[in-house]
């Protein structure tokens, strides 16, 4: 059981249809039973920062997702649940969940912001994880803030826009993506399966 929690923001529908048609059994939930004995946690987001973390702190979701990690549950971060990982962002200036070490900033404006739409990502680690997918493969963002990491060995995938950015984090059994795998189609839904094979079940499944 892979549990989405459920903290007021976020593609939550889209993340479990992904999910279902993957034939992978899940649940939307922000009960804290449901969500320790779930196999593995999403944090999906579509929103602001501020209003994030003050909806995890006011319904004590920050807590149990950074207990949960430590305990070595697999997580996985989407979009605004990657950017939330980190200790502090420039949106509100807020301070996030601190699992990984670095700060989320603003791109400059030399673009369009936010971004949306298809990009590449540079595959920069060597992982199960990407089984199947080819490097500078095209995922779907929706992004005005990206994560500059002080550990640059969690990058896990770059990708550019007016400069570069880490588009995929991966540490352990932490997970995080820029992107949104349940919008970017086949190699989106390619992504998730091997999440669930790779970190989920310890081993890839083909």
């Amino acid at each position: 059981m892979i549990v989405i929690i459920d903290y007021g923001l976020g593609n939550l529908a889209s993340v479990k249809n992904a999910l279902d048609k993957l034939g992978i059994k899940n649940k939307i939930s922000s009960d804290f039973s449901v969500i320790k004995k779930a196999q593995a946690l999403i944090l999906p987001g579509v929103g602001a920062a501020g209003q994030g973390m003050k909806n995890l702190k006011s319904m004590g979701l920050d807590r149990v997702i950074i207990e949960e990690i430590e305990k070595g549950k697999p997580f996985l971060g989407i979009c605004l649940g990657m950017q939330l990982l980190f200790e502090k962002s420039e949106e509100d200036n807020v301070n996030c969940l601190g699992i990984l070490k670095g700060q989320v900033k603003r791109f400059k404006r030399m673009r369009k912001i936010p971004q949306i739409g298809w990009n590449q990502v540079e595959i920069k680690q060597k992982s199960n994880l990407f089984s199947g997918i080819s490097d500078n493969n095209y995922f779907y963002f929706v992004n005005s803030f990206y994560c500059l990491p002080k550990d640059k060995k969690v990058i896990a995938g770059v990708t550019s826009y007016g400069e570069n950015f880490a588009s995929i984090v991966a540490k352990d059994n932490v997970l995080g993506v820029q992107f949104h795998p349940e919008k970017s189609g086949k190699i989106g839904f390619k992504l998730l399966r091997n999440f669930m094979n790779y970190y989920v079940k310890g081993k890839y499944v083909s």
